[in-house]
Protein backbone atom coordinates (compact mmCIF):
# COMPACT_ATOMS: atom_id res chain seq x y z
CA UNK A 1 0.00 0.00 0.00
CA UNK A 2 3.01 2.41 1.11
CA UNK A 3 4.50 1.71 -2.15
CA UNK A 4 1.14 2.60 -4.18
CA UNK A 5 1.03 6.10 -2.21
CA UNK A 6 4.72 7.19 -3.10
CA UNK A 7 4.02 6.15 -6.53
CA UNK A 8 1.24 8.17 -7.15
CA UNK A 9 3.47 11.29 -5.71
CA UNK A 10 6.04 10.09 -8.74
CA UNK A 11 2.94 10.27 -10.83
CA UNK A 12 1.82 13.86 -10.07
CA UNK A 13 5.14 15.21 -10.26
CA UNK A 14 5.89 13.88 -13.88
CA UNK A 15 2.72 15.20 -14.31
CA UNK A 16 3.35 18.69 -13.70
CA UNK A 17 6.81 18.35 -15.20
CA UNK A 18 5.35 17.67 -18.56
CA UNK A 19 2.94 20.11 -17.84
CA UNK A 20 5.53 22.77 -17.71
CA UNK A 21 4.79 23.42 -14.16
CA UNK A 22 7.82 23.07 -12.73
CA UNK A 23 7.39 21.51 -9.37
CA UNK A 24 9.62 21.50 -6.35
CA UNK A 25 9.73 19.68 -2.82
CA UNK A 26 7.38 22.65 -1.68
CA UNK A 27 4.95 22.06 -4.20
CA UNK A 28 5.02 18.24 -3.92
CA UNK A 29 4.67 18.53 -0.10
CA UNK A 30 1.86 20.44 0.23
CA UNK A 31 -0.02 18.64 -2.41
CA UNK A 32 -0.02 15.30 -0.99
CA UNK A 33 0.53 16.41 2.88
CA UNK A 34 4.31 15.56 3.56
CA UNK A 35 6.75 17.05 5.00
CA UNK A 36 9.06 18.51 3.03
CA UNK A 37 12.43 16.42 4.00
CA UNK A 38 10.02 13.42 2.69
CA UNK A 39 8.86 15.19 -0.79
CA UNK A 40 12.91 16.04 -1.83
CA UNK A 41 13.69 12.41 -0.64
CA UNK A 42 11.01 11.18 -3.13
CA UNK A 43 12.20 13.65 -5.93
CA UNK A 44 16.23 12.67 -5.29
CA UNK A 45 14.64 8.63 -5.41
CA UNK A 46 12.89 9.18 -8.54
CA UNK A 47 16.36 10.25 -10.01
CA UNK A 48 18.75 8.18 -8.59
CA UNK A 49 16.57 4.90 -8.70
CA UNK A 50 14.46 5.44 -11.93
CA UNK A 51 17.24 7.39 -14.01
CA UNK A 52 14.60 10.30 -13.48
CA UNK A 53 17.05 13.17 -15.90
CA UNK A 54 15.55 15.54 -13.48
CA UNK A 55 17.56 19.15 -13.87
CA UNK A 56 16.98 22.08 -11.36
CA UNK A 57 16.26 25.29 -12.85
CA UNK A 58 17.57 27.94 -10.50
CA UNK A 59 15.23 30.96 -11.98
CA UNK A 60 11.86 28.49 -11.68
CA UNK A 61 12.67 27.05 -8.93
CA UNK A 62 11.57 23.69 -9.95
CA UNK A 63 12.17 20.87 -11.38
CA UNK A 64 12.11 19.83 -15.43
CA UNK A 65 13.62 16.70 -17.89
CA UNK A 66 16.55 16.89 -19.48
CA UNK A 67 14.87 14.47 -21.59
CA UNK A 68 11.95 14.74 -22.58
CA UNK A 69 11.75 11.13 -24.06
CA UNK A 70 12.18 9.51 -20.10
CA UNK A 71 9.11 8.07 -19.45
CA UNK A 72 7.80 6.58 -15.53
CA UNK A 73 8.15 2.72 -14.96
CA UNK A 74 4.76 0.75 -14.30
CA UNK A 75 3.42 0.69 -11.20
CA UNK A 76 5.73 -1.84 -9.06
CA UNK A 77 4.02 -4.86 -7.95
CA UNK A 78 4.24 -5.76 -4.12
CA UNK A 79 5.37 -9.82 -3.16
CA UNK A 80 1.95 -10.69 -2.41
CA UNK A 81 0.48 -9.05 -5.84
CA UNK A 82 3.55 -10.75 -8.06
CA UNK A 83 2.14 -13.87 -6.15
CA UNK A 84 -0.89 -14.16 -6.99
CA UNK A 85 0.01 -13.45 -10.31
CA UNK A 86 2.16 -16.56 -10.36
CA UNK A 87 0.30 -18.96 -8.41
CA UNK A 88 -2.27 -18.68 -10.84
CA UNK A 89 -0.49 -19.68 -13.74
CA UNK A 90 0.31 -22.85 -11.14
CA UNK A 91 -3.08 -23.94 -10.74
CA UNK A 92 -4.19 -23.40 -14.06
CA UNK A 93 -1.11 -24.61 -15.67
CA UNK A 94 -2.77 -27.27 -17.59
CA UNK A 95 -5.94 -25.51 -18.28
CA UNK A 96 -7.31 -24.75 -21.77
CA UNK A 97 -4.01 -26.95 -23.13
CA UNK A 98 -1.64 -24.84 -21.24
CA UNK A 99 -2.12 -21.54 -22.94
CA UNK A 100 -3.54 -19.68 -20.00
CA UNK A 101 -0.48 -21.06 -17.35
CA UNK A 102 2.07 -20.03 -20.02
CA UNK A 103 0.48 -16.21 -20.43
CA UNK A 104 0.26 -15.91 -16.87
CA UNK A 105 3.98 -17.38 -16.62
CA UNK A 106 5.37 -15.16 -19.21
CA UNK A 107 3.53 -12.06 -17.99
CA UNK A 108 5.08 -13.16 -14.15
CA UNK A 109 8.63 -13.06 -15.65
CA UNK A 110 8.16 -9.45 -16.85
CA UNK A 111 7.01 -8.70 -13.19
CA UNK A 112 10.18 -10.17 -12.24
CA UNK A 113 12.46 -8.09 -14.53
CA UNK A 114 10.93 -4.85 -13.70
CA UNK A 115 10.59 -5.81 -9.71
CA UNK A 116 13.45 -8.32 -9.29
CA UNK A 117 13.16 -11.18 -7.27
CA UNK A 118 11.22 -10.07 -4.07
CA UNK A 119 12.21 -13.03 -2.50
CA UNK A 120 10.32 -15.42 -5.24
CA UNK A 121 11.72 -17.49 -7.96
CA UNK A 122 10.38 -19.84 -10.24
CA UNK A 123 11.66 -22.57 -8.50
CA UNK A 124 10.75 -21.94 -5.30
CA UNK A 125 6.91 -21.48 -6.85
CA UNK A 126 6.64 -24.56 -8.51
CA UNK A 127 8.24 -26.46 -5.33
CA UNK A 128 5.58 -24.49 -2.91
CA UNK A 129 2.18 -25.08 -4.25
CA UNK A 130 0.46 -27.13 -6.82
CA UNK A 131 -3.00 -28.29 -7.76
CA UNK A 132 -4.38 -31.24 -8.64
CA UNK A 133 -7.51 -32.33 -10.87
CA UNK A 134 -9.22 -35.41 -11.55
CA UNK A 135 -11.94 -36.40 -13.66
CA UNK A 136 -11.58 -33.39 -15.87
CA UNK A 137 -11.94 -32.91 -20.02
CA UNK A 138 -9.02 -31.45 -21.42
CA UNK A 139 -9.36 -28.26 -23.62
CA UNK A 140 -7.54 -28.08 -26.69
CA UNK A 141 -5.82 -24.55 -26.58
CA UNK A 142 -6.79 -23.20 -29.81
CA UNK A 143 -10.39 -23.72 -29.42
CA UNK A 144 -9.72 -21.88 -26.01
CA UNK A 145 -8.28 -19.19 -27.74
CA UNK A 146 -10.54 -18.79 -30.64
CA UNK A 147 -13.49 -18.42 -28.14
CA UNK A 148 -12.24 -15.85 -25.92
CA UNK A 149 -11.54 -13.78 -28.83
CA UNK A 150 -15.23 -14.46 -30.05
CA UNK A 151 -16.20 -13.62 -27.06
CA UNK A 152 -14.79 -10.37 -26.73
CA UNK A 153 -15.49 -9.47 -30.62
CA UNK A 154 -19.16 -11.13 -30.23
CA UNK A 155 -18.88 -13.18 -33.33
CA UNK A 156 -20.63 -16.15 -34.27
CA UNK A 157 -18.49 -19.18 -34.23
CA UNK A 158 -19.11 -22.37 -36.14
CA UNK A 159 -17.21 -25.71 -34.68
CA UNK A 160 -18.43 -29.88 -35.09
CA UNK A 161 -19.88 -31.11 -32.11
CA UNK A 162 -20.09 -34.46 -30.29
CA UNK A 163 -22.87 -35.68 -27.59
CA UNK A 164 -22.10 -38.30 -25.71
CA UNK A 165 -25.54 -39.25 -24.86
CA UNK A 166 -26.34 -39.47 -29.00
CA UNK A 167 -23.01 -40.84 -29.63
CA UNK A 168 -23.12 -38.45 -32.46
CA UNK A 169 -21.29 -35.51 -34.00
CA UNK A 170 -23.28 -32.01 -35.42
CA UNK A 171 -22.34 -29.10 -37.13
CA UNK A 172 -23.27 -26.03 -34.83
CA UNK A 173 -23.14 -22.67 -35.37
CA UNK A 174 -23.26 -20.50 -31.97
CA UNK A 175 -23.35 -17.00 -30.83
CA UNK A 176 -20.84 -17.47 -27.38
CA UNK A 177 -21.98 -15.37 -24.36
CA UNK A 178 -19.79 -16.69 -21.44
CA UNK A 179 -16.93 -19.58 -20.20
CA UNK A 180 -17.06 -21.25 -17.02
CA UNK A 181 -13.79 -23.15 -15.47
CA UNK A 182 -15.77 -25.53 -13.85
CA UNK A 183 -13.93 -28.48 -11.79
CA UNK A 184 -10.59 -28.33 -14.01
CA UNK A 185 -12.86 -28.34 -17.43
CA UNK A 186 -14.00 -25.14 -19.59
CA UNK A 187 -17.89 -24.97 -20.80
CA UNK A 188 -19.79 -22.77 -23.02
CA UNK A 189 -22.52 -21.06 -22.72
CA UNK A 190 -23.88 -19.91 -26.11
CA UNK A 191 -26.94 -19.61 -28.24
CA UNK A 192 -27.25 -22.36 -30.43
CA UNK A 193 -28.73 -21.42 -33.54
CA UNK A 194 -29.20 -25.01 -34.77
CA UNK A 195 -31.84 -25.31 -31.26
CA UNK A 196 -32.89 -22.19 -31.40
CA UNK A 197 -31.69 -22.15 -27.55
CA UNK A 198 -29.43 -21.51 -24.71
CA UNK A 199 -27.01 -24.29 -24.88
CA UNK A 200 -23.64 -25.70 -22.76
CA UNK A 201 -21.11 -26.82 -24.45
CA UNK A 202 -18.39 -28.41 -23.07
CA UNK A 203 -15.05 -27.65 -24.74
CA UNK A 204 -13.64 -30.82 -24.81
CA UNK A 205 -16.17 -32.12 -26.94
CA UNK A 206 -15.68 -29.32 -29.48
CA UNK A 207 -13.67 -29.70 -33.12
CA UNK A 208 -12.55 -27.53 -36.00
CA UNK A 209 -13.82 -24.32 -34.40
CA UNK A 210 -13.62 -20.92 -36.44
CA UNK A 211 -14.92 -17.78 -36.26
CA UNK A 212 -17.55 -16.28 -38.53
CA UNK A 213 -17.15 -12.55 -40.22
CA UNK A 214 -20.73 -12.75 -38.90
CA UNK A 215 -20.91 -10.16 -35.93
CA UNK A 216 -24.02 -10.78 -33.10
CA UNK A 217 -25.71 -8.33 -31.01
CA UNK A 218 -25.20 -9.73 -27.20
CA UNK A 219 -28.70 -10.13 -26.06
CA UNK A 220 -29.20 -8.88 -22.25
CA UNK A 221 -27.89 -10.16 -19.30
CA UNK A 222 -30.99 -10.65 -17.63
CA UNK A 223 -31.45 -13.28 -20.43
CA UNK A 224 -28.77 -15.84 -19.70
CA UNK A 225 -27.07 -15.37 -16.09
CA UNK A 226 -29.24 -17.85 -14.55
CA UNK A 227 -28.17 -20.53 -16.91
CA UNK A 228 -24.57 -20.30 -15.37
CA UNK A 229 -25.16 -19.84 -11.24
CA UNK A 230 -27.97 -19.89 -9.07
CA UNK A 231 -28.27 -23.70 -8.61
CA UNK A 232 -25.87 -26.31 -7.31
CA UNK A 233 -23.63 -27.79 -10.10
CA UNK A 234 -23.18 -27.41 -14.12
CA UNK A 235 -26.85 -27.64 -15.03
CA UNK A 236 -28.97 -24.21 -14.53
CA UNK A 237 -32.30 -22.91 -15.58
CA UNK A 238 -35.47 -21.58 -14.34
CA UNK A 239 -37.16 -24.67 -12.85
CA UNK A 240 -35.36 -24.86 -8.99
CA UNK A 241 -35.92 -27.76 -6.99
CA UNK A 242 -35.14 -27.98 -3.20
CA UNK A 243 -33.04 -31.02 -2.33
CA UNK A 244 -32.42 -31.85 1.50
CA UNK A 245 -29.76 -34.81 2.62
CA UNK A 246 -29.94 -36.57 5.62
CA UNK A 247 -25.63 -37.85 6.14
CA UNK A 248 -24.99 -39.93 8.81
CA UNK A 249 -23.25 -38.75 11.76
CA UNK A 250 -19.86 -40.17 10.49
CA UNK A 251 -19.75 -38.85 6.86
CA UNK A 252 -21.15 -35.86 8.96
CA UNK A 253 -17.81 -34.77 10.61
CA UNK A 254 -16.18 -34.24 6.72
CA UNK A 255 -19.52 -32.70 5.10
CA UNK A 256 -20.34 -30.19 7.63
CA UNK A 257 -16.65 -28.42 6.27
CA UNK A 258 -17.90 -28.38 2.63
CA UNK A 259 -19.66 -26.04 0.38
CA UNK A 260 -21.56 -27.70 -2.05
CA UNK A 261 -23.14 -24.31 -3.00
CA UNK A 262 -22.91 -20.32 -2.23
CA UNK A 263 -26.91 -20.57 -0.58
CA UNK A 264 -26.96 -24.29 1.00
CA UNK A 265 -28.24 -24.43 4.31
CA UNK A 266 -27.10 -27.23 6.84
CA UNK A 267 -28.54 -27.98 10.67
CA UNK A 268 -26.64 -30.52 13.12
CA UNK A 269 -29.15 -32.94 14.72
CA UNK A 270 -28.78 -34.76 18.09
CA UNK A 271 -27.67 -37.76 17.11
CA UNK A 272 -24.73 -35.93 14.62
CA UNK A 273 -26.10 -36.07 11.49
CA UNK A 274 -26.23 -33.56 8.89
CA UNK A 275 -29.17 -31.82 7.16
CA UNK A 276 -28.01 -30.28 4.01
CA UNK A 277 -30.80 -28.32 1.84
CA UNK A 278 -29.85 -26.99 -1.61
CA UNK A 279 -31.63 -25.85 -4.40
CA UNK A 280 -30.71 -28.09 -8.34
CA UNK A 281 -32.37 -27.12 -11.48
CA UNK A 282 -31.39 -30.97 -12.63
CA UNK A 283 -30.92 -34.17 -10.76
CA UNK A 284 -28.00 -35.57 -12.68
CA UNK A 285 -25.59 -34.19 -11.19
CA UNK A 286 -26.21 -34.32 -7.57
CA UNK A 287 -27.65 -38.06 -8.52
CA UNK A 288 -23.59 -38.56 -8.81
CA UNK A 289 -22.59 -36.96 -6.18
CA UNK A 290 -25.32 -39.07 -3.22
CA UNK A 291 -24.33 -42.14 -4.78
CA UNK A 292 -20.52 -40.95 -4.19
CA UNK A 293 -21.45 -41.58 -0.74
CA UNK A 294 -23.44 -44.82 -0.08
CA UNK A 295 -25.53 -45.77 2.52
CA UNK A 296 -24.01 -42.91 4.33
CA UNK A 297 -26.51 -40.34 2.92
CA UNK A 298 -29.88 -40.33 2.29
CA UNK A 299 -32.55 -38.04 0.00
CA UNK A 300 -35.38 -36.97 2.17
CA UNK A 301 -36.82 -34.64 -0.62
CA UNK A 302 -38.11 -34.48 -2.85
CA UNK A 303 -39.84 -37.95 -4.03
CA UNK A 304 -38.86 -37.79 -7.55
CA UNK A 305 -35.04 -37.71 -6.95
CA UNK A 306 -35.75 -40.59 -3.88
CA UNK A 307 -37.22 -42.53 -6.35
CA UNK A 308 -34.55 -41.70 -9.19
CA UNK A 309 -31.70 -42.84 -6.39
CA UNK A 310 -34.00 -46.27 -5.53
CA UNK A 311 -34.33 -47.26 -9.18
CA UNK A 312 -30.30 -46.79 -9.36
CA UNK A 313 -29.83 -48.74 -6.43
CA UNK A 314 -32.08 -51.60 -7.60
CA UNK A 315 -30.35 -51.75 -10.78
CA UNK A 316 -27.27 -51.96 -9.08
CA UNK A 317 -27.75 -54.72 -6.69
CA UNK A 318 -28.79 -56.56 -9.99
CA UNK A 319 -25.12 -55.98 -11.47
CA UNK A 320 -24.14 -57.64 -8.58
CA UNK A 321 -25.94 -60.36 -7.85
CA UNK A 322 -25.76 -61.93 -11.56
CA UNK A 323 -21.59 -61.39 -10.56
Amino acid sequence: MIEHLIFERYGWLDGEIRAGNYPNAGSLARRFEISRRTAQRNIEFLRDRFSAPLEYDPTRKGYFYADTSFTLPQLPVTQNELLAILLARNLLSQSAGGIIGEAIASFGKKLLARTGELGLSERRLRDSFSAIWNGYSPADGQTFQLLATALLQSRRVAFRHYSPYRDQWSERTADPYHLQHYNGSWVLLAWCHLRDDWRIFHLSRIENLHLTEQPFSPRPKSQWQARIQGAFGIFQGEDLKTVTLRFSPHRARWVSRELWHPQQQTRSEADGALLMQLIVADFREIKLRILQYGAEVEVLEPEELRAEIRDEITRLARLYEKS
